[in-house]
């Protein structure tokens, strides 16, 4: 097809996408579809450009974004050549879809909506189908070995379940997206076990009695292998990379000793991401891969943030004040932030945490969890919401805290807002916290950038 005369920008080519299709970081629920006859059209349409490499596919409630790149880090390190689709973005779209680091052109993205969207437009597809589809195009266009692409929201339905992949790995379960993926922990796994295929290999990073279950007789089913991350005898030992004074907090790297890659080390520090490596080097010796070697592990994990553009995770943005932003948003992601956080109070810290949340969530079970005042604990909050029309507005969380025992704070109209009052509020030596929602993530990198 020829190009027209005067194609869309690349912004304008974002404003179509965002507006004309349905997407889930802005309306929630009302975007998403459940099923894959769209999904399967338009991979039909495109010549099914999955089938031209392998896949590793990863679900999970939480810890799947750190898992799949640190997967993807270790490949590109092991001389492959790696296409890495994940969700959301924080400041550009182009984060989504990378190969070997590096996000697709601007030109791309313009080009393939140009030229597909006469065909997609009469489907109604969503904004995630869209996007899956021009992942899963550009990466068979860039001759990629191999694609590690994580799940958008559940796994069974999910529009990224149509590929088959070399192995699948389901990061942990924990209530999240109840209205959509069912009200337990048994219910949701069997949705997040829907990536299992016949005869693959399938790695699961954490489970309990409940998930163990579902995810055993699934895989009897399929036939598929089941490995369990927390049988592995992989991790010997490990250091403990946090410490608790001075400006090294989410600045050291983690330090693990491991009966087949020697030693390596990590800056995602923290227990959820030793779960997290944990569950990644069950997975890399499942893959087929002969470049996968220590050197290759001990890059990967080093470089981890360099290889794949891996941001938001406990990332230090700033000194004096220390500013730490972390993307962690449900129940089980926040109570592992909790804890660090904690562990900022009890260094003697004065913490400034500047926290918003999308409405949609467990809003109660996670202020909850949020250091509360204490005699000799100085925290000082500031409320706001991300920009996007499923935030909660800043005065209602302000007061739903109040309700939770989180007294005191001020509420803000915008990140950049509170993040100005946190900083301009705190001493050289206190720490700045700012997360909640990867969407006030979101804003506050936008805003530095």
């Amino acid at each position: 097809m020829c190009r027209k005369e005067n194609p869309m920008t690349y912004q304008e080519t974002l404003q179509y996408l965002f507006v004309k299709t349905p997407m889930f970081q802005q309306v929630g629920a009302k975007a998403y579809k459940p099923g894959l006859q769209v999904t399967e059209t338009l991979d039909a349409h495109l010549g099914h450009p999955h089938r031209n490499y392998a896949t590793i596919h990863v679900a999970g409630t939480n810890g799947k974004g750190s898992t799949a790149h640190l997967i993807a880090a270790t490949l590109q390190s092991a001389g492959l050549r790696v296409g890495l689709y994940t969700s959301p973005h924080l400041v550009d779209f182009r984060e989504r879809i990378r190969v070997n680091g590096e996000p697709v052109s601007e030109e791309y993205v313009v080009d393939f909506v140009e030229r597909e969207r006469s065909f997609f437009e009469p489907l109604r597809p969503s904004f995630f189908e869209i996007t899956t589809a021009m992942a899963l195009r550009y990466f068979a266009d860039a001759r990629v070995d191999v694609a590690v692409i994580e799940v958008g929201l559940g796994g069974r339905l999910d529009c990224t379940n149509i590929i088959s992949p070399l192995l699948s790995v389901i990061t942990n379960i924990s209530l999240e997206h109840t209205a959509l993926l069912g009200n337990t922990l048994a219910e949701i796994a069997a949705e997040k076990g829907g990536i299992i295929k016949p005869s693959t290999p399938v790695v699961i990073g954490e489970r309990t009695p409940e998930t163990a279950a579902v995810f055993r007789r699934i895989a009897e089913e399929k036939g598929a292998p089941l490995f369990w991350a927390d049988e592995d005898d992989e991790i010997l030992d490990f250091d403990k990379a946090v410490q608790t004074s001075g400006d090294s907090f989410g600045e050291e790297m983690e330090t693990y000793a491991t009966s087949r890659f020697g030693q390596i080390r990590c800056p995602l520090t923290g227990r959820c991401q030793r779960l997290n490596v944990r569950t990644v080097l069950c997975a890399l010796r499942r893959l087929p891969f002969e470049g996968i070697t220590p050197a290759a592990v001990a890059q990967g994990f080093r470089d981890v943030e360099r290889l794949t553009g891996l941001r938001g995770r406990w990332q230090t943005v700033a000194h004096r004040p220390l500013t730490i932003c972390d993307v962690g948003h449900n129940p089980g992601g926040l109570t592992l932030t909790a804890a660090r956080l904690s562990d900022v109070l009890a260094a003697g810290k004065r913490l400034h945490l500047v926290f918003g949340m999308a409405e949609d969530k467990d809003i109660s079970t996670v202020l909850g969890l949020l250091p509360h005042p204490a005699p000799d604990h100085h925290i000082y909050y500031y409320w706001t919401q991300a920009s996007v029309r499923r935030a909660l507005p800043a005065d209602r969380l302000k007061a739903i805290a109040a309700a939770c025992g989180l007294t005191g704070g001020t509420a803000f109209p915008d990140v950049p807002a509170a993040y100005a009052a946190a900083r301009s509020a705190a001493a050289p030596d206190d720490v700045v916290f700012v997360g909640g929602s990867c969407f006030v993530v979101a804003d506050f990198l936008g805003h530095l950038q």
